[in-house]
């Protein structure tokens, strides 16, 4: 074997390791982000129990807003397909809607006294508003596994790699502006 095939031989080797390499770390970034949506669906699967919960204590009180309720079981059943279909679009506009929604019942429940002293609106709100907190922090794991996934594709030579096995960009989850905003009180009161 001459000089020149033991060195080609041998580069091609290290180039074949290195690709395998390659493609094994962008499949475990691939599965991050895989796991940051199921700790996100996880959660979101939760809220989507709690929320009948609290629509079924609210309707006890039979002069509560039906509106309210019925925009918040809306929204409920949009960010329930969304997350299904993993629409991120979707599921952030659903989602902007469910936290207005939530947000608004929670404003007018401030109307009924006996609704707010009532321990299983209290347990069911509490639970609720965890849960909201926790949504956001795993939203905020999933953008930051996404951005490394997209991040890592489109680097040379990881994007030779992700060309040839396929490896698609993912979508961030962003809510919009107006869920990001300050909440109006008086014009959640006014509603």
């Amino acid at each position: 074997m001459s000089l020149f095939a033991a060195l080609f031989m041998a580069a091609l080797l290290v180039t074949l390791i290195y690709g395998v390499m390659v493609y094994n770390s962008l499949v475990t970034v691939k599965h991050n982000v895989s796991k940051a949506w199921a700790n996100i669906d996880v959660l979101l699967k939760q809220r989507h129990d709690e929320i009948p919960k609290l629509v079924e204590v609210c309707r006890q009180y039979r002069q509560f807003e039906q509106a309210t309720l019925q925009k918040v079981i809306e929204a409920r059943s949009h960010v329930f397909a969304a997350s299904q279909q993993q629409n991120m679009p979707a599921l952030a506009q659903a989602e902007t809607h469910l936290r207005a929604g939530l947000a608004n019942l929670f404003a007018v429940a401030e109307a009924y006294p006996d609704l707010k002293t009532n321990e299983r609106f209290s347990s069911l709100q509490t639970r609720i508003s965890a849960l909201e907190n926790a949504i956001a922090d795993r939203r905020e794991f999933y953008n930051e596994s996404v951005n490394i996934n997209n991040v890592r594709i489109e680097q040379f030579p990881d994007v030779v790699v992700a060309r040839m096995f396929d490896f698609p960009p993912r979508e961030l989850l962003e809510f919009q502006a107006a869920d990001k905003a300050d909440v109006d009180v008086k014009q959640l009161f006014a509603a």
